[in-house]
């Protein structure tokens, strides 16, 4: 196995430690993600630069070692993909985490790297942050069910019809729990 085929997954929990390159790819990467139909926070594409830039921008500005991780995937230096978890501090859900704008790069997929991001949260839930349980929303008529199910997770509710992308495509919200930390 050469280097360029090994998945090299990181966090970031602080904006000082992503540079100019980073956030370009990054805010790429979530262009590229929702122009081919990605379920990862914009939900009427095509978007550029002038719709992600400052949603990623909000996104980084908001990392706390305590709070926020970006957690990116990439082969030989090259970004693949990249996931949020998010720790509300009001002490009352402090207990739980929830993820966000899961995406893996078109060109990247069927590679595994969206379940080693999703693979790797519950590790650094646990033990970095000592959360007991996360939580996600995920756009129904996906898929997205079948995959996180395959990782553990579980379907605990759903808002009917809550998402329109269309005149005749509305959708459901579904709502997942992974609560074995």
């Amino acid at each position: 196995m050469t280097d360029e085929s090994v998945l090299r997954v990181a966090q970031i929990t602080d904006v000082q430690e992503v540079d100019p390159a980073l956030r370009q790819r990054l805010i790429d990467c979530w262009i590229e993600v929702t122009n081919s139909g990605g379920a990862a926070g914009f939900p009427f594409p095509p978007v550029g630069r002038g719709q992600v830039a400052p949603v990623a921008d909000e996104v980084l500005r908001r990392l706390h070692p305590r709070r926020s991780r970006l957690v990116t995937a990439g082969f030989h230096g090259e970004l693949a993909g990249w996931v949020l978890l998010r720790r509300d501090p009001d002490r009352l859900v402090g207990h739980w985490g929830s993820v966000h704008h899961l995406q893996t790069r078109p060109g990247f997929r069927r590679r595994g790297v969206a379940s080693a991001l999703m693979r790797e949260l519950p590790r650094i839930a646990r033990d970095e942050l000592g959360l007991e349980q996360l939580h996600l929303a995920a756009r129904g008529g996906e898929g997205l069910e079948d995959f996180y199910s395959g990782l553990g997770w579980r379907e605990v509710g759903r808002w009917p019809g809550s998402l329109r992308l269309a005149a005749d495509d509305t959708r459901d919200e579904v709502l997942m729990l992974l609560d074995a930390l």
